[in-house]
């Protein structure tokens, strides 16, 4: 009989202990904390033929990571491919296969059956909101997760990692009362649980409550920062508190501390640093060498592997004064929007107009800049990430039409973005 997790189901190929060694990785990783990788590997050399290992060390160097880190979600994949698996497992690896063909819609179809035959297979649920945040769909966020929630109650294990997802759905839904209840809740049984630490930020974000903001934050940041491969997002939300209480030495101080201080090279870290520098370009702070250290960064990576990256990628090529690379990243877009997968798409639609309208924006062509993202900016979710970073795009807008000496537009835009504001706060 196949020994089970923590939620009832059977794990192909595990011993007992290294049953326990996988229930550690995915506590972790529910947490966005920790170190499940080496769990990973100590319960891999123990059950060669664990299917659901090599499933979560895959879903953990694919998704957000840099190629050189991806490689060993492909290694991972082939290794389990034609172990035994059941029919959950089996839908994992389609998943992870679907993955790898850059096919994430697909992905997270599969991974909604998974998740509708077993509510409780809480990475089903956590990978399948992953994949509805890289492509935007924010219904998916919310209802993917509020569909399992029947076969949860307090008190079972995981149960937060649950409430931290609903959260984070309810948030990119407009809920903002509810989502940062269940946020608060989920943070109150387990607090280090990132993601819904980072869910209660993103509407105290979206309400503009940047005092509570910094204090839901700093409070905190002991418990939440230790061992995270997520703190640089959160250190991020606190930087957009400080920027919206003007308070530029402590978005610098962050940027320098602890969002840049590692150097990382994964896409997800090198997605704040971009978006938080052009944010600061955007309000005439001199960021000095921060640009062209980000732009080396960028420049050692390839381009056309997903539209979200990419355009900040561009971000730091163009705020750097990197014409050639520039010129290169754009190439590598209008290559891959001619290719196939799900990212030729989202570069069609999103990805080349917002890289070119910052390219005007750098050179100064405000008029060509403000013309490419009305264009694009009401349907820039297709290329993934959340309202308060694809913010930047209205921002950049509103920007390109002051330069412009668009008065008309800016001041539309001003009243636009002061009522919905207003009727996040009600």
């Amino acid at each position: 009989m196949a020994v089970k997790d923590q939620y009832g189901l059977p794990l192909s190929g595990a011993s007992a202990p290294a049953a326990e060694l996988y229930q550690q990785a995915l506590d972790a990783y529910h947490c966005y904390a920790g170190e499940p990788g080496p769990l990973l590997q100590r319960a891999l050399e123990d059950s060669p033929g664990f299917v659901m290992a090599y499933v979560l060390l895959a879903y953990m160097t694919l998704i957000g990571s840099d190629p050189p880190t991806a490689q060993a979600g492909v290694e991972a994949y082939e290794a389990a491919k034609a172990l035994p698996a059941d029919d959950r497992e089996a839908g994992h690896l389609a998943a992870v296969a679907a993955l790898l063909g850059g096919e994430m819609r697909a992905a997270g179809r599969i991974l909604e059956d998974v998740a509708l035959a077993w509510p409780r297979d809480v990475l089903a649920l956590q990978v399948g909101q992953l994949m509805d945040f890289s492509y935007g769909d924010s219904r998916m966020l919310r209802d993917r997760i509020a569909r399992a929630l029947p076969a949860w109650s307090p008190g079972m294990p995981g149960h937060h990692a649950v409430l931290g997802m609903h959260a984070f759905g309810l948030e990119e839904t407009g809920f903002y009362t509810r989502a940062e209840a269940v946020g608060r809740r989920a943070v109150e049984l387990e607090p280090r649980n990132n993601w819904a630490l980072h869910a209660v930020a993103h509407v105290l974000e979206m309400q503009d409550r940047r005092e509570e903001g910094v204090a839901w934050l700093t409070t905190s940041s002991d418990v939440w920062s230790r061992q995270s491969f997520f703190q640089i997002h959160n250190w991020w939300h606190l930087a957009l508190f400080h920027m919206g209480l003007g308070r530029i030495d402590e978005v610098l101080a962050l940027y320098d501390g602890p969002i840049e201080g590692g150097r990382s090279t994964m896409a997800v870290n090198l997605v704040d640093a971009a978006a938080l520098l052009w944010r600061l370009t955007l309000l005439n702070v001199d960021v000095g060498e921060r640009w062209a250290r980000l732009a080396d960064l960028y420049a050692q990576q390839p381009r056309g592997l997903y539209a979200f990256d990419d355009a900040h990628a561009m971000m730091a090529f163009v705020g750097a004064g990197r014409e050639a690379e520039a010129e290169a990243a754009l190439a590598a877009m209008s290559a891959a929007a001619a290719g196939v997968g799900d990212n030729a798409g989202f570069t069609r639609e999103v990805g080349l107009p917002v890289a070119r309208a910052l390219i005007a924006y750098g050179r100064g062509e405000d008029g060509a800049a403000c013309d490419l993202l009305r264009r694009v900016r009401n349907h820039a979710a297709r290329f993934g990430g959340s309202h308060a970073q694809r913010d930047l795009l209205d921002q950049t807008l509103i920007a390109a039409a002051r330069r412009a000496g668009e008065t008309s537009l800016e001041r539309a835009l001003l009243a636009e973005r002061a009522a919905a504001l207003e009727a996040a706060a009600a």
